[in-house]
């Protein structure tokens, strides 16, 4: 065991590192230059550390410290966390175990590539099916894919716009109609997925009148034989569209063979429309629990919209937040009963 002056010296070049280290990492921050073989990386960190306190410090040990340090260079330190110690219920033992908390390891990753999917395309969306058990995607240039919990795709519908150069913008899955649901520019594109080899399934409804950059499904479950959808355009308008089976005629299409589109005006359909953004509408979110949906955008100003569906057609105020530069995504947790913004 060290004696008590050794350990005293061992505490202030320990001290002395942190400091060295923080400083550096300052530095780095504001853009000045440091040698290279001056600098501190985690290898050097940890040399030194073991060199100064023997060999009873451990790995995990000083991983965490020095990832600490590193994500905040004014945190409280505490010596004695070199060695997994805590002083009591201090902001130490806090802070550390909220760090541990933000390192998420993936023990397992996949790629998943498909013939249809061309080259330089890109995955625009990505929704989770669960009570079916899939995953719905759709890329950039109009592939529309289904995935099963083997990751396997065993439903693809490649579609692409040959007389259009409009890219896919979101999609959604339709729980009452059992379709899958895509928006692009001017386009809305109903897909029913059931019917493989098949694409007369594939409704295409159009024009809408501005740039579609969002969409999600409203799930109620007493609207039997009826979805509603919520899309954001890039004017700054949240619109509602309501969709039926006996609209699209669904039963009646499964038995044939025709390969042919079927293209369906807009202006038939049901359609509920109010500008909530002075800006883009980046992200619309139907929140079950709260029975209100949620608008994102870009401005500053009404950078984040709630309100009750059944009053998008009105003109009555709606719950709206400022936040600087706008929200780019947002999320609801039920068990924390707390919506969180990113912009």
């Amino acid at each position: 065991p060290l004696e008590v002056p050794d350990f005293k010296n061992a505490l202030k070049q320990f001290k002395k590192l942190v400091e060295k280290t923080v400083t550096q990492k300052t530095k780095k921050r504001l853009g000045l230059y440091i040698e290279d073989e001056d600098e501190i990386d985690y290898d050097k960190f940890y040399t030194t550390t073991q060199t100064i306190f023997g060999s009873e410090v451990k790995d995990h040990n000083v991983k965490a410290f020095f990832r600490k340090i590193s994500n905040n260079l004014d945190a409280r330190t505490e010596w004695c966390e070199i060695f997994g110690y805590f002083i009591g219920e201090s902001d130490a033992m806090s802070s550390q175990l909220k760090e541990e908390n933000m390192v998420f390891l993936v023990s397992e990753k996949q790629q998943i590539t498909h013939a249809v999917v061309k080259r330089q395309d890109v995955i625009k969306c990505i929704v989770k099916v669960p009570h079916l058990d899939f995953t719905v995607t759709s890329s950039q240039k109009g592939v529309l894919t289904i995935f099963n919990n083997q990751r396997k795709s065993f439903f693809i519908y490649p579609f692409y716009f040959h007389q259009d150069t409009a890219w896919i913008t979101g999609c959604d899955f339709l729980p009452q109609l059992k379709c899958v649901v895509a928006v692009t520019e001017r386009t809305v594109i109903v897909w029913d997925y059931k019917s493989k080899g098949s694409q007369n399934n594939c409704f295409i409804i159009k024009p809408m009148e501005n740039g579609l950059l969002c969409v999600c499904t409203v799930t109620m479950s007493d609207h039997l034989g009826k979805d509603n959808i919520l899309m954001g355009d890039d004017k700054g308008y949240v619109h509602l569209l309501t969709v039926t089976s006996d609209r699209f005629g669904l039963k009646q299409c499964k038995g044939k063979k025709d390969s042919q589109l079927q293209v369906l005006d807009s202006k038939t359909f049901n359609v509920v429309k109010r500008k909530l953004h002075d800006d883009w509408a980046v992200k619309v979110k139907y929140i079950s629990d709260l029975n209100c949906f949620g608008s994102c955008s870009s401005d500053s100003i009404h950078s984040f919209v709630l309100d009750d569906i059944k009053r998008l057609g009105d003109n009555l105020p709606v719950k709206e937040f400022s936040v600087p530069r706008g929200v780019n995504a947002f999320t609801y947790c039920g068990k924390a009963k707390v919506i969180v913004t990113g912009g």
